[in-house]
């Protein structure tokens, strides 16, 4: 389920923004043809009580009662099992031990996808439309806000601006060297460096005038390098980031995919300290017929294991842990990356602490103070399984205190100063965590969307570079409400919301607090918005300025420019008007046709693929539909046409209802489709390859093939209602028995034209043989007029 506003206010254009604070939410299914809530409804049909199985998190309570409203269950009727991980102890743990669900935890969830949808939404729309309406080559479908993904955004633009800023500044710094027992050793300087170069030289005067170094003080100290607290999620985010090369979206998406197979415990957890509990050898001697670590885990066990140290339990899940063995081939390169360091980590967790010694030779020349430093491990502890935490040995030769040795030269080194990098995603997730921006569970999906927006780009590195875009509007925010980029307010919201699922606060109360204050910096932002076109109008070329002559505007016959950037659309300079278009595909020129509503020249777009559907469509229309009743049908089709990104789909010729016109539904609507409640239409420019091609769903039926033209007239086959088509067979390959070229007859009923129908459906197909999911091929079998009677009683064509 996902949270949404009612029909009435999906229309961009008939809807106020500033509407949407108030508007009511409502919850809609994630795939209603899936008819999921219809199927729980059936299977709790005569069943006593209810037991929920779902993610042990917010967002799995919340399905929680999402699954208790489907059924029907009464409340006392249902109970939850809640489990860390999917093997047989820890379901049969929770099946003994069932609790209620948590009403609170899931209206928690509920607050936040209602306040994330209000202001996201509105403020989306309002710049969108304002932006998009100005200027030619933004890049981006849609200007998004939301009040996580753009304080997101303004960490990296942060960063930004403090690189360019940055202004370098020259230091020097004394390098003397000294030679002892046949090694050259360079002293650090006890002042580390300076920004005054005649200073510096005058140090490296007293330094090199006095030419003898003491040695006034040596220490061995034992150190310890402790192992590492248990792994959350946000760390294994942070390291598949920046060790292993994994987006986090890409890293959850594979954790999710090892939990799911009972490779690892739950994913999402916030905690780095195990309860105490928590069975380790058990989860240890799953590991030690390893080929990889085996040998490793059967020391542990036999000269016994530590226990992890201390670290917060925030009262979720423990800490993600491996909890059956698996090898590189069961898994595939990316997953087994990421399996191998969950294994390492944990293994290191319940490791011996790495030892070593620590030796410091203090120095003193020209009264300066200088130093050198070695390390030597004595016990590698966990830096044996995690060896890219390991400690290298750094040996010194034997110094006496009073020792006195000649300087074997003095260096002054220049260096300067340098700005900080691009933040990479590693750093990133690091100040989302601290400034309380998103969840463990949503971190990934903050970051996805900024990269998606075109905001920032993954540079090598995993390093995040702001576009001209995010920049700019990040810019724009700061010069209007500093607020709308900052995390303090998400912040704020976070630490509430988490009061609402410990019951503490009343969910409506903060929602409506909320809401009004977003509401009250949302009428802000429109009344100053001229400060950020501003500065948009100083990075970005205007829309007269942009595209290329593509078709006349059936308002002023004046040419209209297509916009071929994201997202790609007309322009009317005279007019000074925009018109939406597909985002998928090859836009071009249908043969100079008009649209018999509105005077607009037709275009054709072809979808990408060598089997990629073909329709025609009018500007005008695709972007402000001219029937009434026509958005459900839109809305059903906008998977196969869709228009600008948030605005929804338009309606192409192939939904158009007009009585007459020779490209509308009515007139190249064939049948009913067997896959969805759409129809056939013919692909008018798919000769010699013909093929209608439904207006819902990426089904294909192929008809004819290498037929000279394929029509379709105003005849309707009496058996099943579907428009009679017209073949004009090649010479030399007509099928007909008298050599004729021309042959009329319904595709389902006519045997001839059955016989030469082949249908593909499903996206990702690769050959007619169909492999795979999606890839199914299906022949009609002619066997006479009557077979209309066989086929889905849905094969007929719908009139409207």
């Amino acid at each position: 389920m996902y949270s949404d506003f009612p029909g009435k206010y999906q229309d961009w254009a008939a809807t106020d923004p500033l509407d949407l604070f108030q508007a009511q939410v409502i919850k809609n299914e994630s795939n209603p043809k899936a008819h999921i809530c219809k199927h729980l409804h059936q299977e709790a049909r005569g069943c006593r009580y209810l037991v929920l199985w779902l993610d042990c998190d917010r967002e799995g309570e919340n399905i929680c009662f999402e699954v208790i409203e489907s059924t029907g269950f009464n409340i006392n009727d249902v109970y939850r099992a809640r489990f860390s991980s999917v093997t047989e102890k820890d379901v049969l743990n929770a099946l003994d031990n069932l609790v209620r669900p948590n009403r609170d935890e899931a209206m928690a969830v509920d607050a936040r996808q209602e306040i994330d949808l209000k202001v996201g939404v509105a403020f989306t729309r309002f710049q969108t439309s304002f932006f998009q309406g100005k200027y030619g080559n933004l890049d981006a479908r849609v200007i998004s806000y939301g009040p996580c993904q753009t304080p997101t955004l303004g960490f990296c633009v942060q960063r930004y601006l403090q690189i360019n800023t940055f202004k370098p500044e020259k230091f020097w710094s004394l390098q003397p060297y000294i030679i002892q027992s046949g090694y050259e050793i360079l002293l650090e300087w006890q002042r580390s460096k300076l920004f005054d170069i005649n200073v510096a030289m005058m140090f490296q005067k007293l330094v090199a005038d006095d030419g003898i170094v003491e040695v006034t003080n040596i220490s061995e100290k034992p150190e310890t390098k402790g192992r590492p607290v248990g792994l959350n999620t946000v760390n294994l985010l942070k390291v598949a980031s920046s060790a292993l090369g994994f987006g986090p979206q890409m890293a959850m998406q594979l954790a999710e995919r090892l939990y799911t197979q009972g490779f690892i415990s739950y994913p999402r957890t916030e905690s780095t300290a195990y309860p105490p509990s928590f069975d380790f050898r058990s989860a240890l001697s799953a590991q030690r017929n390893n080929p990889t670590w085996g040998n490793y885990v059967e020391g542990l066990l036999a000269s016994g294991y530590q226990k992890p140290r201390s670290g917060t339990d925030v009262g979720d899940h423990p800490p993600i842990t491996p909890m059956k063995s698996a090898s590189e081939d069961m898994l595939g390169n990316d997953a087994w990356k990421l399996y191998q360091y969950i294994c390492q980590y944990f293994i290191g967790t319940v490791s011996p602490d790495c030892k070593y010694i620590r030796k410091k030779v203090e120095f003193q020349v020209g009264g300066e103070s200088f130093h050198c430093t070695g390390q030597h491990v004595i016990t590698k502890g966990f830096t044996a399984i995690m060896p890219w935490l390991a400690i290298n040995d750094k040996s010194l030769p034997s110094f006496e205190e009073g020792q006195k040795i000649k300087l074997s030269k003095v260096e002054l080194y220049e260096g300067s100063t340098t700005p900080p990098d691009f933040l990479t995603e590693s750093e990133l997730i690091s100040l989302m965590e601290k400034n309380g921006i998103g969840t463990d569970a949503s971190i990934p999906v903050h970051i996805n969307n900024i990269c998606e927006r075109n905001y920032v780009q993954v540079q090598a590195g995993r390093k995040l570079s702001p576009t001209t875009l995010g920049i700019t509007l990040v810019r724009g925010y700061q010069s209007i409400d500093p607020d709308l980029c900052l995390p303090d307010i998400r912040s704020f919201i976070e630490q509430q919301i988490t009061l609402i699922a410990k019951g503490q606060v009343d969910h409506h109360r903060v929602v409506q607090h909320v809401i009004e204050q977003f509401k009250q910096k949302f009428c802000y932002f429109v009344k100053k918005i001229e400060a950020m076109d501003a500065l948009f109008e100083a990075q970005f070329s205007a829309l007269v300025d942009s595209g290329r002559i593509m078709s006349k505007c059936g308002k002023c016959l004046r040419y209209m420019k297509y916009i071929s950037v994201q997202p790609s659309r007309l322009y009317c300079g005279t007019c000074e008007e925009v018109y939406d278009l597909p985002q998928k595909g090859t836009i071009k020129l249908y043969k100079e046709l008009t649209c018999p509503l509105d005077n607009f020249e037709l275009l054709i777009c072809s979808m990408p693929g060598p089997e990629g559907k073909s329709f025609p469509l009018c500007p005008y229309c695709y972007s402000n539909p001219p029937f009434e009743g026509i958005d459900t049908l839109i809305n059903s089709a906008k998977t196969t046409t869709s228009s600008k990104t948030g605005k929804g789909a338009g309606m192409p010729c192939n939904l158009c209802p007009h009585p007459t016109c020779p490209n509308s539904l009515v007139s190249q609507g064939v049948c009913a489709c067997p896959e969805c409640s759409g129809t056939l239409v013919l692909d008018p420019v798919s000769a010699p390859k013909w093929r209608l091609c439904c207006n819902m769903c990426n089904c294909l039926v192929f008809l004819a093939q290498g037929a000279h033209r394929i029509s379709t007239t105003k005849e309707r086959c009496p058996e099943c209602d579907s428009s009679i088509l017209e073949v004009d067979f090649n010479k030399k390959t007509t099928p007909l028995a008298d050599g004729s070229t021309l042959h009329r007859g319904c595709i389902l009923c006519d045997v001839l034209l059955h016989s030469l129908v082949e249908m593909k459906y499903g996206r990702g197909f690769k050959s007619s043989r169909g492999r795979g999911r999606g890839g199914r091929t299906q022949r009609y079998r002619g066997r006479g007029r009557g077979n209309a009677k066989m086929m889905d009683p849905k094969m007929s064509f719908r009139d409207f």
